[in-house]
Protein backbone atom coordinates (compact mmCIF):
# COMPACT_ATOMS: atom_id res chain seq x y z
CA UNK A 1 0.00 0.00 0.00
CA UNK A 2 1.51 3.31 -1.39
CA UNK A 3 1.09 6.12 1.32
CA UNK A 4 1.24 9.92 -0.74
CA UNK A 5 1.40 13.15 0.46
CA UNK A 6 2.33 15.44 -2.54
CA UNK A 7 -0.94 16.34 -4.52
CA UNK A 8 0.90 15.99 -7.90
CA UNK A 9 3.08 11.86 -6.95
CA UNK A 10 -0.79 11.12 -5.95
CA UNK A 11 -2.54 12.37 -9.25
CA UNK A 12 -0.01 10.87 -10.88
CA UNK A 13 -0.70 7.43 -9.28
CA UNK A 14 -4.55 8.09 -10.30
CA UNK A 15 -3.31 8.67 -13.83
CA UNK A 16 -1.14 5.89 -14.16
CA UNK A 17 -4.04 3.70 -12.91
CA UNK A 18 -6.61 5.34 -15.76
CA UNK A 19 -3.82 5.14 -18.34
CA UNK A 20 -4.64 1.61 -17.81
CA UNK A 21 -8.06 1.29 -17.99
CA UNK A 22 -8.73 0.44 -14.06
CA UNK A 23 -11.29 1.65 -12.32
CA UNK A 24 -10.90 3.69 -9.25
CA UNK A 25 -13.11 3.72 -5.91
CA UNK A 26 -11.97 6.83 -3.18
CA UNK A 27 -13.04 7.10 0.31
CA UNK A 28 -12.68 9.98 1.82
CA UNK A 29 -11.42 10.22 6.12
CA UNK A 30 -10.42 12.02 8.86
CA UNK A 31 -9.32 9.33 10.37
CA UNK A 32 -9.85 7.62 13.53
CA UNK A 33 -11.22 4.41 11.51
CA UNK A 34 -14.19 2.78 12.54
CA UNK A 35 -16.30 -0.29 11.10
CA UNK A 36 -18.20 2.30 9.24
CA UNK A 37 -15.12 3.46 6.89
CA UNK A 38 -14.27 -0.03 6.68
CA UNK A 39 -17.65 -0.76 4.92
CA UNK A 40 -16.88 1.85 2.55
CA UNK A 41 -13.32 0.69 1.79
CA UNK A 42 -14.82 -3.21 1.34
CA UNK A 43 -17.42 -1.54 -1.08
CA UNK A 44 -15.02 -0.33 -3.08
CA UNK A 45 -12.97 -3.09 -3.52
CA UNK A 46 -16.12 -5.46 -4.54
CA UNK A 47 -17.01 -3.10 -7.36
CA UNK A 48 -13.70 -0.99 -8.32
CA UNK A 49 -10.21 -1.82 -9.63
CA UNK A 50 -8.56 0.13 -7.84
CA UNK A 51 -9.08 1.69 -4.59
CA UNK A 52 -8.03 4.59 -2.49
CA UNK A 53 -8.53 6.26 0.80
CA UNK A 54 -7.11 9.86 2.08
CA UNK A 55 -7.05 10.61 6.02
CA UNK A 56 -6.87 14.59 7.05
CA UNK A 57 -8.93 16.85 9.17
CA UNK A 58 -10.27 19.15 7.57
CA UNK A 59 -10.10 22.71 9.44
CA UNK A 60 -12.20 24.42 7.19
CA UNK A 61 -15.32 22.38 8.43
CA UNK A 62 -14.80 23.15 12.14
CA UNK A 63 -16.51 25.77 13.59
CA UNK A 64 -14.19 28.55 16.06
CA UNK A 65 -16.08 26.45 19.16
CA UNK A 66 -16.02 23.36 17.78
CA UNK A 67 -13.99 20.17 18.26
CA UNK A 68 -11.08 20.25 15.83
CA UNK A 69 -8.28 20.03 18.89
CA UNK A 70 -10.01 17.11 20.47
CA UNK A 71 -11.00 15.05 17.10
CA UNK A 72 -8.90 12.00 17.68
CA UNK A 73 -6.09 11.52 15.54
CA UNK A 74 -4.51 7.98 15.32
CA UNK A 75 -2.36 7.77 11.64
CA UNK A 76 -0.20 4.76 12.13
CA UNK A 77 -3.30 2.53 13.31
CA UNK A 78 -5.68 3.76 10.71
CA UNK A 79 -2.87 3.08 8.08
CA UNK A 80 -2.46 -0.70 9.54
CA UNK A 81 -6.24 -0.72 9.61
CA UNK A 82 -6.26 0.19 5.51
CA UNK A 83 -3.47 -2.06 4.80
CA UNK A 84 -5.54 -5.18 6.21
CA UNK A 85 -8.15 -4.21 3.76
CA UNK A 86 -5.43 -4.33 0.77
CA UNK A 87 -6.29 -0.42 0.03
CA UNK A 88 -3.77 0.33 -2.65
CA UNK A 89 -2.83 3.77 -1.60
CA UNK A 90 -3.96 6.43 1.10
CA UNK A 91 -3.64 10.20 0.65
CA UNK A 92 -2.24 11.95 3.90
CA UNK A 93 -2.08 15.21 2.87
CA UNK A 94 -0.85 18.33 5.32
CA UNK A 95 -2.40 21.15 6.13
CA UNK A 96 0.24 22.99 3.81
CA UNK A 97 -0.13 20.59 1.12
CA UNK A 98 -3.71 21.52 1.31
CA UNK A 99 -3.64 24.78 1.87
CA UNK A 100 -0.92 26.60 1.10
CA UNK A 101 0.53 30.02 1.33
CA UNK A 102 -2.14 32.52 -0.15
CA UNK A 103 -4.88 29.64 -0.97
CA UNK A 104 -8.40 31.94 -1.45
CA UNK A 105 -10.46 29.91 -3.25
CA UNK A 106 -13.69 28.07 -1.50
CA UNK A 107 -16.41 26.01 -2.59
CA UNK A 108 -19.65 28.13 -1.41
CA UNK A 109 -23.61 25.62 -1.10
CA UNK A 110 -26.72 27.86 -1.23
CA UNK A 111 -29.86 26.89 -1.54
CA UNK A 112 -32.36 24.56 0.18
CA UNK A 113 -29.71 21.79 1.10
CA UNK A 114 -28.04 23.97 3.14
CA UNK A 115 -31.30 25.64 4.90
CA UNK A 116 -32.01 23.12 8.09
CA UNK A 117 -30.82 20.17 9.70
CA UNK A 118 -27.03 20.77 10.80
CA UNK A 119 -26.27 23.88 8.41
CA UNK A 120 -27.94 26.48 11.27
CA UNK A 121 -25.94 25.34 13.58
CA UNK A 122 -22.79 25.15 11.65
CA UNK A 123 -22.24 27.56 9.93
CA UNK A 124 -19.62 27.22 6.96
CA UNK A 125 -19.30 24.14 7.86
CA UNK A 126 -20.71 22.65 4.12
CA UNK A 127 -18.77 24.91 2.15
CA UNK A 128 -15.76 23.74 4.12
CA UNK A 129 -16.75 19.92 3.27
CA UNK A 130 -17.18 20.86 -0.29
CA UNK A 131 -13.99 22.95 -0.84
CA UNK A 132 -11.92 19.79 0.97
CA UNK A 133 -13.77 17.13 -1.24
CA UNK A 134 -13.24 18.92 -4.50
CA UNK A 135 -9.38 19.30 -3.76
CA UNK A 136 -9.96 15.46 -2.67
CA UNK A 137 -11.07 14.74 -5.57
CA UNK A 138 -8.40 16.76 -7.83
CA UNK A 139 -5.60 14.88 -6.06
CA UNK A 140 -7.36 11.16 -6.29
CA UNK A 141 -8.85 11.65 -9.40
CA UNK A 142 -11.85 8.85 -8.89
CA UNK A 143 -14.37 6.79 -10.95
CA UNK A 144 -16.68 6.45 -7.94
CA UNK A 145 -16.80 8.84 -4.37
CA UNK A 146 -18.13 6.73 -1.80
CA UNK A 147 -19.77 8.04 1.53
CA UNK A 148 -21.95 7.09 4.14
CA UNK A 149 -25.58 7.49 4.89
CA UNK A 150 -25.05 8.66 8.76
CA UNK A 151 -23.82 12.62 6.79
CA UNK A 152 -27.00 12.37 4.49
CA UNK A 153 -27.06 15.61 4.92
CA UNK A 154 -23.25 15.80 3.75
CA UNK A 155 -24.24 13.24 0.49
CA UNK A 156 -27.04 15.42 -0.65
CA UNK A 157 -24.40 19.04 -0.41
CA UNK A 158 -21.83 16.56 -2.19
CA UNK A 159 -24.50 14.94 -4.64
CA UNK A 160 -25.04 18.44 -5.58
CA UNK A 161 -21.68 19.85 -5.83
CA UNK A 162 -21.02 17.12 -8.23
CA UNK A 163 -23.59 17.81 -10.32
CA UNK A 164 -23.18 21.53 -10.83
CA UNK A 165 -19.41 21.35 -11.04
CA UNK A 166 -19.93 18.68 -13.55
CA UNK A 167 -17.10 16.30 -11.85
CA UNK A 168 -16.38 12.97 -13.60
CA UNK A 169 -17.37 10.99 -10.55
CA UNK A 170 -20.33 8.69 -9.39
CA UNK A 171 -21.88 9.43 -5.80
CA UNK A 172 -22.07 6.25 -4.26
CA UNK A 173 -23.97 6.52 -0.64
CA UNK A 174 -23.35 2.93 1.36
CA UNK A 175 -25.95 2.66 4.56
CA UNK A 176 -24.86 3.46 8.15
CA UNK A 177 -23.21 0.51 9.69
CA UNK A 178 -24.11 0.64 13.63
CA UNK A 179 -23.23 -0.78 16.36
CA UNK A 180 -25.24 -4.06 18.33
CA UNK A 181 -26.95 -1.86 20.02
CA UNK A 182 -27.51 0.36 17.17
CA UNK A 183 -25.74 3.35 17.80
CA UNK A 184 -24.01 4.97 14.74
CA UNK A 185 -20.69 4.34 14.02
CA UNK A 186 -18.67 7.94 14.62
CA UNK A 187 -15.30 8.45 15.30
CA UNK A 188 -16.62 10.68 18.10
CA UNK A 189 -18.07 7.87 19.73
CA UNK A 190 -14.19 7.47 21.11
CA UNK A 191 -15.39 10.50 23.21
CA UNK A 192 -18.10 9.57 24.79
CA UNK A 193 -17.60 8.10 28.60
CA UNK A 194 -18.68 4.57 29.49
CA UNK A 195 -22.11 5.63 30.70
CA UNK A 196 -22.54 8.14 27.96
CA UNK A 197 -21.59 5.61 25.68
CA UNK A 198 -24.55 3.57 27.62
CA UNK A 199 -27.03 6.07 27.01
CA UNK A 200 -26.19 6.80 23.16
CA UNK A 201 -28.57 4.41 22.00
CA UNK A 202 -31.78 6.10 22.78
CA UNK A 203 -31.35 8.23 19.32
CA UNK A 204 -32.00 5.26 17.23
CA UNK A 205 -34.55 4.04 19.86
CA UNK A 206 -36.12 7.00 19.04
CA UNK A 207 -36.08 6.79 15.36
CA UNK A 208 -37.07 3.34 15.40
CA UNK A 209 -40.00 4.77 17.54
CA UNK A 210 -40.48 7.27 14.92
CA UNK A 211 -40.67 5.08 11.78
CA UNK A 212 -42.84 2.24 13.51
CA UNK A 213 -45.39 5.09 14.29
CA UNK A 214 -45.04 6.17 10.34
CA UNK A 215 -45.69 2.52 9.19
CA UNK A 216 -48.43 1.75 11.83
CA UNK A 217 -50.43 4.74 9.54
CA UNK A 218 -50.35 7.48 11.16
CA UNK A 219 -48.09 9.55 9.37
CA UNK A 220 -48.22 13.65 10.56
CA UNK A 221 -44.73 14.98 11.10
CA UNK A 222 -45.83 16.20 14.23
CA UNK A 223 -46.72 13.40 15.88
CA UNK A 224 -44.37 11.06 14.57
CA UNK A 225 -41.60 13.57 15.57
CA UNK A 226 -43.19 13.29 19.29
CA UNK A 227 -42.91 9.65 19.36
CA UNK A 228 -38.91 10.22 18.30
CA UNK A 229 -39.13 13.11 20.93
CA UNK A 230 -40.96 11.55 24.07
CA UNK A 231 -38.77 8.18 23.22
CA UNK A 232 -35.16 10.21 23.90
CA UNK A 233 -36.78 12.41 26.48
CA UNK A 234 -36.18 9.78 28.84
CA UNK A 235 -32.27 10.04 29.18
CA UNK A 236 -32.18 13.24 30.73
CA UNK A 237 -28.78 13.97 29.92
CA UNK A 238 -29.35 13.72 26.16
CA UNK A 239 -30.08 17.02 24.59
CA UNK A 240 -31.57 17.12 21.50
CA UNK A 241 -30.14 20.23 18.84
CA UNK A 242 -32.26 18.94 16.22
CA UNK A 243 -35.11 16.86 15.03
CA UNK A 244 -36.75 17.13 11.60
CA UNK A 245 -38.88 14.92 8.64
CA UNK A 246 -37.58 15.94 5.51
CA UNK A 247 -37.61 14.79 1.78
CA UNK A 248 -34.45 12.32 1.74
CA UNK A 249 -32.68 13.86 -1.48
CA UNK A 250 -34.27 17.42 -1.35
CA UNK A 251 -33.61 17.66 2.35
CA UNK A 252 -37.14 19.52 2.37
CA UNK A 253 -39.39 19.80 5.46
CA UNK A 254 -42.70 17.89 5.11
CA UNK A 255 -46.02 17.46 6.77
CA UNK A 256 -46.71 14.11 6.10
CA UNK A 257 -43.90 11.06 6.17
CA UNK A 258 -44.13 8.81 3.35
CA UNK A 259 -42.19 6.80 1.49
CA UNK A 260 -38.47 7.76 1.05
CA UNK A 261 -38.87 10.68 3.62
CA UNK A 262 -36.11 10.98 6.23
CA UNK A 263 -36.36 11.67 10.53
CA UNK A 264 -32.95 13.21 11.29
CA UNK A 265 -31.59 14.48 14.20
CA UNK A 266 -28.55 15.70 16.28
CA UNK A 267 -27.79 15.85 19.94
CA UNK A 268 -25.30 16.98 22.55
CA UNK A 269 -24.46 14.13 25.06
CA UNK A 270 -21.17 14.79 27.24
CA UNK A 271 -20.15 17.89 25.23
CA UNK A 272 -20.19 15.52 21.74
CA UNK A 273 -22.15 16.13 19.00
CA UNK A 274 -23.80 12.82 17.75
CA UNK A 275 -26.13 12.78 14.31
CA UNK A 276 -28.46 10.30 13.19
CA UNK A 277 -30.93 9.53 10.62
CA UNK A 278 -33.33 6.81 9.71
CA UNK A 279 -35.33 6.53 6.01
CA UNK A 280 -39.03 5.80 5.91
Amino acid sequence: MKVISDPRKMQDFSRMSRRAGKVIGFVPTMGALHRGHLELVRASRRKDDVTLASIYVNPLQFGPKEDFNKYPRMLAADLRLLSGLKVDAVYTPSNKEMYPEGFSTEVQVTGPLVKGLCAPFRPGHFDGVATVVVKLLGATLPTRLYLGQKDAQQVAVLKRVVRDLDLEVEVVACPTVREKDGLAMSSRNLRLSEKGRALAPVLYRGLRAGRGQALSGKRDARTVLAVVRRTISREREVKLQYLEVVERDSLRPVKRVGSGTMIALAAHLENVRLIDNIIV
